[in-house]
């Protein structure tokens, strides 16, 4: 199974406030999320984080964290991951930047969203992070937030995001998706 979220901002007490997310204390949010997680993703499946990993700044930290997870772990960095995060074991891979392709399925994965991504004019998908669910939902438009806070603070499941992409539709918003192609040439 492949699992994708973001922003679970482990360690980041502020981010209770930020978001209003509904967690006591900072120890109460990360043990919900690491709860959250393991209880739908098993140790085989494969999880795309798309960035805002941990506040914490010391790489054993994370380590530690990392191995309390479930899964094999794909890291899309946020503006938060660079310097610590992405140095940690426990990501079998670390990229600004991921495209993949699920049961046919291409998938564009970044940490921002974008208004046009690679082949969004032939179908594919882009999730994204980073605005915390603050972003107005584009339904002509095959993308969303992944965001942890969204989606009862746990991953969301490749059929629960292809559920999300069935209630929009795509509506080109460059001339790659329209006839102009042909008077551009």
């Amino acid at each position: 199974m492949n699992w994708f979220t973001s922003d679970t901002h482990f360690g980041h007490a502020n981010i209770l406030k930020y978001d209003r997310r509904p967690f006591a204390t900072i120890e109460e949010h990360d043990a919900a999320l690491i709860r959250r997680w393991n209880a739908v993703v098993e140790p085989g499946d494969v999880v795309y984080h798309l960035g805002d990993f941990t506040w914490h700044s010391k790489v054993p930290d994370i380590e530690r964290l990392l191995t309390q997870l479930h899964g094999t772990k794909i890291l899309i960095t946020g503006n938060h991951d660079e310097k610590t995060v992405s140095k940690a074991k426990g990501w079998v891979k670390v990229t600004p930047y991921h495209e993949v392709t699920i049961d046919g399925q291409k998938i564009v994965l970044f940490h921002y969203r974008m208004v046009v991504w690679n082949r969004s004019h032939h179908g594919s998908w882009a999730l994204h992070g980073h605005s915390h669910g603050s972003l107005p939902q584009i339904m002509t438009a095959k993308t969303f937030d992944v965001g942890t806070m969204c989606w009862s603070y746990a991953p969301l499941s490749f059929p629960e995001v292809a559920e999300e992409m069935q209630k929009r539709t795509f509506v080109p918003v460059d001339a790659h998706g329209d006839n102009r192609q042909e008077e551009l040439s």
